[in-house]
């Protein structure tokens, strides 16, 4: 049966132009009684796909209770589409990961088990959950060292702030959500409003959603721009809102004040946390 990766690395193939050969008998297994069985048009074949599109690349994805589960899903499913490279899940130990809306994440490795220099580290975001991450000893040891050796180090949302906990982000220029992005120079980084922000080796999203973006940025950088926009296209990644509300300049005077109104503990907490560690 062909998955959604498969899907995605035939839609890239056929990108290039390629013409592709019949499948191998490999390929063409199919479970007994399938209706596949009696056409003979191969449903997907990687033979024609093209040498340079495949890669070698480790990412490592942190996962944590409560984390906001579109922060990690969103990203995942671009990395999830390089092709040859190894993504994984990380947590600090193989039990399920309950996300902030009760999505439950099982994770690949635990945070020992990993490599100590990947391509890429990744931060999901959160609230409470990420508070409590901030001071998990063990989470930020983890991001420190991994991060300390990663090529690309990496978050979206709230998520920066972890990597500002772990001291990768002094000097940087970095975006996340809006409700943190006033939290941003406890770490020494300087906040900027933006979907994605790239400075040096270091790229950030904002809030959630802006995690697609991010991930699609990273597919361009690791694997160029016609690969990213084969994903791009498989994915049907065009949105069109049905509302215009996503940003604190869009948004109606009266929800904005309210969602801002619903978190006046969070600042304080996540400066506390920072001051703390820095002692």
């Amino acid at each position: 049966m062909i998955d959604r990766r498969q899907f995605a690395l035939l839609a890239a193939a056929l990108a290039t132009g390629g013409v592709l050969p019949r499948a191998t008998s490999a390929q063409m297994a199919l479970p007994e009684g399938s209706v596949r069985a009696n056409l003979d048009v191969p449903l997907h074949d990687m033979s024609g796909w093209p040498a340079e599109w495949t890669g070698d690349e480790t990412v490592l994805m942190l996962a944590y209770p409560g984390m906001t589960a579109l922060d990690l899903v969103g990203p995942q499913y671009m990395f999830g589409s390089l092709w040859g490279a190894t993504v994984q899940i990380v947590a600090k130990t193989m039990d399920p990961v309950v996300s902030d809306t009760r999505l439950t994440i099982m994770p690949d490795v635990t945070f020992d088990e990993t490599t100590e220099a990947p391509t890429v580290l990744f931060a999901p975001g959160g609230i409470s959950g990420m508070l409590n991450a901030m001071e998990d000893a063990q989470t930020i040891d983890f991001l420190a060292s991994r991060g300390a050796q990663a090529e690309y180090v990496t978050a979206v949302c709230t998520g920066t702030l972890l990597l500002g906990q772990a001291g990768l982000l002094d000097g940087y220029r970095a975006a996340t959500h809006w409700l943190a992005r006033d939290t941003l120079d406890a770490f020494g980084a300087s906040a900027v409003d933006a979907r994605i922000v790239r400075d040096r080796n270091r790229m950030t999203g904002g809030g959630v959603t802006a995690g697609i973006d991010f991930g699609l940025a990273m597919l361009e950088e690791l694997r160029g721009t016609r690969y990213a926009q084969a994903v791009q296209l498989l994915s049907e990644y065009a949105p069109e809102p049905p509302l215009s509300a996503g940003t604190l300049q869009t948004a109606p005077a009266d929800i904005r004040d309210m969602m801002v109104g619903m978190f006046p503990g969070f600042e304080a907490h996540a400066r506390a946390v920072a001051a703390a560690r820095r002692g």
